[in-house]
């Protein structure tokens, strides 16, 4: 099944896709948190809820869960990545960040260059989507947590990621990344570890990588990021990017306006957003 959030008549509608429809189920739930919650059966809740058709053809869409409590994102978890990181990293621990809900904006929305600085990167990753709230979970069952996974561009501010040990400076800035175009349902997925990654600029592959090559996998992730916080349904953890990005590239590449990132990972989707500057207004 997938899931998808859309604006529509001047509120989030959201539920699971039928073709080109959206079954809206937002009368039956609070949030699209409470929708991807799992059952005891291992279903998705809004799987067999009736709701309202809404075809998709011209909508506007958010992330496939706009507010999530936790974005909890994993730097240099490739091999490759890590190997052409000016800050390598050795760690038998996995680098978590953050990102806030409002830096991520939705499938086909422009994503935005801010006025401050001009080295905007792309970093094209699987995402995945809490089902299950649990805290101190085993990796041997951290799968029967996943409600899905949605396709994530970590757009990053390499200057700004910079500025301290620290890498949310570089991360988290609004409407600078981008989640989508909807989730699909751990089910349909299978083994996330059988997955490929690939982000395309303008139409030229930048990265490629199955998702076998994580250093720390899903389920790792999952329980290392629950010994810490408390997962919830709704909740996501981004996994990492692999080789290929703009800054370490001879010379650098960085993102302009009218450039196209895609983010697209088999089995689950094509994030496709447009980067524009940054619309300043005076205070």
């Amino acid at each position: 099944m997938r899931f998808a959030t859309i604006h529509h008549a001047g509120r989030l509608a959201f539920g699971r896709l039928d073709g080109d429809v959206l079954i809206d189920v937002s009368d039956s739930f609070t949030t699209p948190n409470d929708a991807v919650t799992l059952e005891p059966t291992g279903g998705v809740a809004c799987a067999t809820t009736p709701g309202t058709r809404i075809p998709l053809v011209g909508a506007e869409f958010a992330p496939p869960v706009p507010a999530p409590q936790r974005i909890l994102c994993v730097g240099v978890n490739y091999a490759a990545h890590r190997a052409e990181s000016d800050r390598p990293s050795d760690s038998a621990y996995p680098t978590i960040f953050v990102r806030f809900p409002s830096s991520v904006v939705g499938h086909g929305r422009p994503i935005e260059r801010p006025h401050v600085s001009d080295r905007f990167d792309w970093e094209g990753e699987l995402a995945v989507v809490i089902g299950r709230a649990g805290r101190y979970i085993d990796a041997r069952d951290a799968l029967e947590h996943v409600a899905g996974y949605t396709c994530f561009n970590d757009g990053t501010l390499r200057d700004y990621q910079r500025h301290s040990s620290q890498f949310t400076a570089g991360k988290t800035f609004d409407r600078s990344g981008a989640c989508g175009p909807w989730m699909v349902t751990a089910d349909e997925v299978g083994d996330p570890s059988l997955l490929h990654v690939r982000t395309l600029v303008n139409g030229i592959e930048m990265q490629s990588a199955p998702t076998s090559d994580l250093i720390h996998d899903v389920r790792a992730l999952i329980a290392y990021c629950s010994e810490f916080t408390r997962l919830e349904p709704g909740d996501l953890i981004v996994t990492g990017t692999p080789g290929g990005v703009g800054y370490a590239r001879t010379p650098p590449v960085f993102l302009r306006p009218g450039d196209v990132v895609e983010v697209e990972i088999t089995g689950v989707g094509t994030l496709r957003n447009e980067v524009v500057d940054e619309v300043t207004t005076p205070l």
